[in-house]
C-alpha cells in the first residue's frame, strides 16, 4: 500500500517515535528517487512506496520480502537480511533476480538493506529493516547486450576455419544472450566456394555449422533455423513462407514471436514440434551477409520464462552477425586458398610409389596447414636411390609454389650424379636467387616482406656397398633402425637452411647398413615434441609389418596438433641386387679389351634371354665406352651390367677427366663414339668418385 493509501497504520508500525520522525518518514517515502520497503523483524512487508511498482499495493502487506518479489534465490537473500538484522552492518548494492506479478518477464533488482534500530540503540532488538529496491532490469539487459557483443568480438575471427568460427559465434551468444543460437551457412562455403549474391536462390542447401544452447534446451531435440530437429553438419533447404526464407530473400533481420498458433509453423511440423519441446517463444533471424553476398543465417531463440527479444536485441544481433560474417568470409577465403594450395601440392608430389632397384619405399602425407612439405625417391645410375624430404615453412599457395620450385631443381641436380652435399649446395644457390627475386618485388606486393624459410635432407643409398650417404640443410636427420630392431646412429652435421644467410658448407655422413634396415625421412613437425624420435624408432622396430603399416603406426601415435599442421614421412627398407642380375668383369688396359668386352656382353645377355636387337645395341655401346676408357682413361678398368626394368652398362676407370659429347664433321676420323652411345641408350652420363669415374648408359627394355 502506498503512503497516500495508508498514511498512518503502516507508518506508525515502523515509527521510532515523535511527530517529526513521522514527517521525515512520510517525505522520504513520497519523494525518494528509489523504491523503499519497510520490513518487520520477521522480514514481512510493512510499507512500500509507489516506486516499487507492483508491490506497493496493500495486497502484499504481511508477505515475506522474498515472496513479494518472487526471488530466484530466496534463501540467500533472507540470510543476507538476517545478518543485517543481527547488527553485521548494512548490505549495499546486491543484485537479485525475481518476478513481479503485474509486470511480465524476469526482473533484476539492486537491493540495499539497513537496520532500523529501536529506542535502545544498536544493542537492542531491531524494529525491522529499510530496504532500497531499484529495478535495474533495463540496465542489466543493456550490460548483457554489451557483454554479448564483446564476447562475439573476442571469440570470432581468431580461427581460419569456417566451422570453428561459426561455433565460436554460437557459443558467444548462447546462453548469455539467447537460450539457443543456430548458425547455418551455404553448403559450398565450407569448401571455400564464393558465396552467392543475395537474395539467396531457392533451393540453396544450408548446412548447420554450429549451435549453442542453454540448459533449458539441452535435453530437447536440437533445433535448427525454423527449430527443425537436426544434428550439426546436416543440410536442408529453407522452408518457404517462413521468416528464414524471407530473411534470406530481402536480407533483413526478423523479430518473430513464437507460439502454438504461429501460422507459418504449420508448413514445418518438425519445427513446430521442436518449438513446443524447447518452449521457444521468441525468435530473431538475421542473414549473414557481406558486400551483398549471402553466407548463411543465424537464428536466436529465447525459451521458457526468459524475457522476449525486443528491437534493441535485434540491433545487437545484426551487429554481431556483421562481425561473424567478416570472420566467416575470412575463414572461407583461407579455406579456398588452402584447397588450392593442397591441390597444387598434391599435383607436384609423386603420384605413385616408384619401384627402385634395391629399395622398397612407402610414404605418408598428412594434409594440414603446411602445404610446403614434400618427399621424393629418385632412381640414380648404378641401382642407387636418392631419398629426399623437405619443407617450405608457411601456409598457402606461395609455400606450395616454392616447394614445387625446389623439388624440380633437386630432381634436375640428382640426375647429374652429384654427391649429396654438392646437391644441397647448388640447391641453396637456387634458393638464394628465389629469395632475391622475392625481395625485389614492389613494396606494395604482399610477398615483398614475407620471408622464406625451408629445409631439406638428401640421402643416397648404394645397394652394392650397402651405404647411405646423407646431407641436410636446416632439416632433421633421418632415423635408422636395423633389421634387429635397434636404432642405428647417424650423426649428420646440420647445414644452413636453404633460404638462410648462413654460407657454411654442407658436410655429409655415411653409414653402412645391413640388408633390411629401415630409414625414416621425416619433416620437422613429426620430430617435434617430447621423445618423438624414440616414438618413431619404436614403431619402426615392430616385426612383420609392411612399410605402409609402419607408416600408419607412426601416424597413429602422433599428437593431435601435428596432424593439424600437416607433415610428410618417407620410409625406405634397404636391399641388395640379386647376383644373377649383375655381371662384373675386371678388364685389361690394352687395345684388345673392346673385343673381349663385346664377347662377354653377348654371352651374358643371351644368358639373360634378351632379344638380339638389344644384344647388338649393347655390344656397340660397351665397345665405344671401353674404347674410350682404354684410350683416355687409367687403370683399373671395370665393366658391369645390371638387369632390372632397364639394362644398365657401366664402365669404370681411374681417370677423373669426363668425356663430352661432340658432333663430328664429315672428314673427322673420331668424335662419334658418345654420339652413337647417346642414340642407342635412353639415358647416359658420368659420375665421379674418389677412385675415378664411371660412364653409364641405360636402355629401356620395353622399347627394344
Amino acid at each position: 500500500m502506498s503512503d497516500s493509501e495508508n498514511p498512518a497504520g503502516p507508518g506508525r508500525a515502523a515509527r521510532p517515535g515523535g511527530g517529526l520522525d513521522e514527517a521525515l518518514l512520510a517525505v522520504l517515502f513520497r519523494q525518494s528517487a528509489v523504491g523503499l520497503v519497510v520490513l518487520d523483524p520477521r522480514l514481512r512487508l510493512v510499507r512500500a512506496n509507489s516506486l516499487v511498482e507492483g508491490v506497493e499495493t496493500g495486497e502484499y502487506l504481511g508477505s515475506r520480502f522474498t515472496e513479494a518479489f518472487r526471488l530466484d534465490d530466496p534463501d540467500g537473500t533472507e540470510e543476507l537480511m538476517k545478518r543485517v538484522l543481527a547488527g553485521d552492518g548494512p548490505a549495499r548494492d546486491h543484485l537479485v533476480r525475481g518476478r513481479l506479478r503485474r509486470i511480465p518477464g524476469d526482473r533484476v533488482f539492486l537491493v540495499s538493506a539497513y537496520r532500523l534500530d529501536g529506542p535502545g540503540g544498536p544493542d537492542a532488538p531491531a524494529l525491522g529493516l529499510l530496504v532500497a529496491v531499484v529495478d535495474v532490469t533495463e540496465r542489466e539487459r543493456a550490460r548483457a547486450r554489451e557483454a554479448a557483443l564483446a564476447a562475439v568480438r573476442d571469440a570470432v575471427g581468431g580461427s581460419l576455419d569456417v566451422a570453428t568460427t561459426c561455433r565460436a559465434f554460437a557459443d558467444a551468444l548462447a546462453p548469455g544472450f539467447a537460450d539457443l543460437a543456430v548458425v547455418e551457412v551455404v553448403d559450398d562455403i565450407l569448401r571455400g566456394a564464393e558465396p552467392p549474391v543475395g537474395p539467396l536462390p531457392p533451393g540453396t542447401p544450408l548446412r548447420r555449422a554450429a549451435s549453442g544452447r542453454c540448459d533449458a534446451a539441452r535435453d530437447t531435440a536440437e533445433s535448427g533455423s525454423g527449430a527443425r530437429a537436426r544434428s550439426a553438419g546436416t543440410t536442408r533447404h529453407l522452408p518457404v513462407l517462413t521468416p528464414y526464407a524471407l530473411a534470406a530473400a530481402d536480407l533483413r533481420a526478423r523479430l518473430v514471436p513464437l507460439g502454438p498458433d504461429t501460422p507459418w509453423l504449420g508448413t514445418d511440423p518438425d519445427g513446430a514440434r521442436a518449438v513446443a519441446e524447447t518452449g521457444a517463444h521468441s525468435l530473431i533471424v538475421v542473414p549473414l551477409t557481406l558486400r551483398g553476398a549471402v553466407l548463411g543465417l543465424v537464428s536466436l531463440y529465447r525459451c521458457g520464462t526468459a524475457e522476449p527479444f525486443d528491437e534493441d536485441d535485434v540491433s545487437l544481433a545484426v551487429t554481431a552477425a556483421t562481425r561473424a560474417s567478416l570472420g566467416i568470409d575470412n575463414a572461407r577465403r583461407y579455406e579456398r586458398e588452402h584447397v588450392i594450395a593442397s591441390t597444387v601440392q598434391r599435383r607436384l608430389l609423386p603420384q605413385a610409389e616408384r619401384q627402385q632397384a634395391a629399395v622398397d619405399t612407402a610414404h605418408v602425407l598428412l594434409p594440414g596447414r603446411d602445404s610446403g612439405c614434400w618427399f621424393d625417391t629418385i632412381a640414380l645410375s648404378g641401382a642407387r636411390t636418392a631419398l629426399v624430404v623437405g619443407g617450405v615453412a608457411g601456409e598457402g599457395l606461395q609455400s606450395a609454389i616454392a616447394m614445387g620450385q625446389l623439388r624440380t631443381v633437386i630432381q634436375a641436380l640428382a640426375v647429374l650424379d652429384l654427391e649429396p652435399e654438392e646437391v644441397l649446395a647448388r640447391l641453396k644457390d637456387t634458393a638464394d636467387r628465389l629469395a632475391h627475386e622475392r625481395a625485389s618485388l614492389p613494396p606494395a606486393d604482399a610477398l615483398h616482406g614475407e620471408p622464406l624459410s625451408a629445409g631439406c635432407v638428401y640421402g643416397v643409398y648404394d645397394p652394392f656397398t650397402r651405404t647411405c650417404t646423407v646431407a641436410r640443410a636446416g632439416h632433421p636427420a633421418p632415423l635408422i633402425v636395423g633389421p634387429d630392431g635397434r636404432a642405428v646412429a647417424l650423426d649428420v652435421p646440420e647445414g644452413p637452411g636453404l633460404f638462410s644467410a648462413d654460407s657454411a658448407l654442407f658436410a655429409p655422413a655415411t653409414v653402412t647398413l645391413e640388408e633390411g634396415s629401415l630409414l625414416a625421412f621425416c619433416t620437422a613437425d613429426l620430430l617435434s615434441g617430447d621423445r618423438a624420435a624414440e616414438r618413431i624408432t619404436r614403431a619402426l622396430a615392430r616385426p612383420g609389418r609392411s612399410l605402409q603399416q609402419l607408416g600408419d603406426d607412426i601416424v597413429y601415435a602422433l599428437p593431435d596438433d601435428t596432424r593439424a599442421a600437416g607433415a610428410a614421412l618417407l620410409l625406405a627398407r634397404t636391399g641388395t641386387v640379386s647376383d644373377h642380375l649383375v655381371a662384373t668383369w675386371d678388364l685389361a688396359q690394352d687395345a684388345t679389351t673392346p673385343a673381349t668386352a663385346r664377347v662377354l656382353v653377348r654371352d651374358r645377355l643371351q644368358g639373360w634371354g634378351l632379344d638380339e636387337d638389344t644384344v647388338e645395341a649393347t655390344e656397340l655401346i660397351v665397345s665405344e665406352l671401353v674404347t674410350n676408357a682404354v684410350r683416355y682413361g687409367t687403370p683399373p678398368l671395370r665393366l658391369r651390367l645390371l638387369l632390372d626394368s632397364t639394362l644398365t652398362c657401366e664402365v669404370h676407370d681411374g681417370s677423373t677427366a669426363a668425356p663430352h659429347l661432340r658432333h663430328a664433321r664429315t672428314v673427322d676420323e673420331g668424335g662419334r663414339g658418345l654420339f652413337i652411345v647417346s642414340r642407342l641408350a635412353s639415358h647416359w652420363g658420368a659420375r665421379h668418385g674418389p677412385d675415378g669415374k664411371v660412364l653409364w648408359t641405360e636402355q629401356d627394355l620395353s622399347e627394344t
